[in-house]
């Protein structure tokens, strides 16, 4: 069973100065849940948050895996403290999510390895 469930109706990838975002949104409301992965735009550290700024960490996600329920993001051990000792934080993407295959396409780029599925 996962520690936090984020619902995607609506995802966004965007490159904005030098920043590359991959974002998984429950709704249109700035309130609304999300999960959010970011790198400079040429390589380097991911930068992994859920909900909010103070909710994410550098260098966070130890695997992202592909399946039945949509994305299973595995958070590292040690970094568990950033997210309220969450583990794992699944992202239910479905046929209905919009720009849901092109995200995980370009997150499996960003993640490399860590991706699988």
């Amino acid at each position: 069973m996962s520690d936090i469930t984020v619902k995607a109706l609506y995802v966004s990838v965007v490159e904005d100065e030098g920043q590359l975002f991959i974002g998984f949104v429950e709704g249109e409301d700035e309130e609304e849940p999300y999960v959010m992965f970011r790198r400079d735009a040429f390589g380097g550290p991911v930068w992994f948050e859920v909900s909010d700024e103070s909710l994410g960490a550098e260098e966070a996600v130890e695997s992202v895996t592909r399946t039945e329920r949509g994305l299973s993001i595995l958070i590292d051990p040690a970094k568990a403290s950033k997210f309220l000792m969450a583990r794992e934080i699944v992202v239910k993407v479905t046929a209905a999510t919009e720009n849901g295959e092109e995200a995980i396409e370009a997150l499996r780029d960003l993640m490399g390895e860590r991706f699988r599925g």
